[in-house]
């Protein structure tokens, strides 16, 4: 790797652990620059898995004030997120590098419209609760556990959106605020990249030095994120998704 092509992954990672923390995406940033200093896919896919790790922390620790009394909800979710990491990077390794191209645009699809239509949503459900006379599970229930437990298996194949993903299930199941769940999507991105990650340092080629420049930039760039995205208006955050949502739609669908 030349000078210029270990800047260009720094920067990178920078721009990945940025966008992670605020929305999600990042490996939309990392992958294509690891590709283009040569390195293959899995190898590219693996190395940026462990390099955003740091960058994961550190946007994750940023946001500890929103994470005050969400350790029971942490928790749980975590659990489905580690055991849907491992079985989505032991799919990175099984399946064709092809295998999600059609899925992962609907995917990320319905995700921006369930973000988008997710406060007019809420308000229904919570109607209807009333109506009811039911209370709201804090923790989202087994739907969201299962829902969050799939969409890390996506996570552990690739992590590009799966932040998004994340948003628009709890989104959905949890009366929370936004910057309260974007603190959970954090940890919950933490724990699927580790879990990830040490299943490809036993299992996987990794390129060290991609890895470690990635980690350093995503680590700057988690605290960065933290900063910016805590600052954010709901409706700001809101725009945001939907803006590098859709950017990620369409640089699946025709970078690919």
């Amino acid at each position: 790797m030349s000078i210029w092509e270990a800047l260009a992954v720094f920067a990178a990672g920078i721009g990945a652990g940025t966008i992670n923390t605020i929305v999600g995406s990042g490996t939309l940033i990392t992958f294509p620059v690891l590709l283009a200093t040569g390195l293959p896919p899995v190898t590219a896919t693996v190395s940026n898995a462990l390099g955003l790790i740091p960058g994961c922390i550190s946007g994750a620790i940023g946001y500890r004030a929103e994470m005050a009394g969400q350790r029971r909800r942490i928790v749980r979710l975590s659990v489905g997120a580690a055991i849907g990491a491992f079985a989505g990077a032991a799919l990175l390794l099984t399946l064709p590098p092809t295998a999600f191209e059609t899925i992962v645009p609907i995917l990320v699809g319905l995700a921006l419209l369930l973000v988008l239509f997710q406060p007019y949503i809420s308000k229904a459900v919570k109607r209807r609760r009333e109506r009811n006379g039911t209370r709201t599970n804090p923790d989202g229930g087994p739907l969201l556990f299962v829902a969050l437990t799939l969409a890390s298996v996506y996570g552990g194949y690739f992590t590009a959106a799966q932040g998004i993903i994340y948003m628009a299930l709890m989104g959905m199941l949890l009366q929370d605020t936004m910057q309260r769940l974007n603190a959970t999507k954090n940890m919950l991105a933490a724990v699927v990249n580790s879990v990830a990650a040490l299943f490809f340092v036993f299992a996987a080629h990794i390129d060290w030095t991609a890895a470690g420049l990635i980690a350093v930039g995503s680590t700057i760039g988690g605290q960065i994120g933290a900063k910016v995205g805590r600052k954010l208006k709901p409706s700001v955050l809101r725009g945001v998704i939907l803006a590098v949502g859709t950017c990620a739609i369409l640089q699946l669908t025709l970078g690919g």
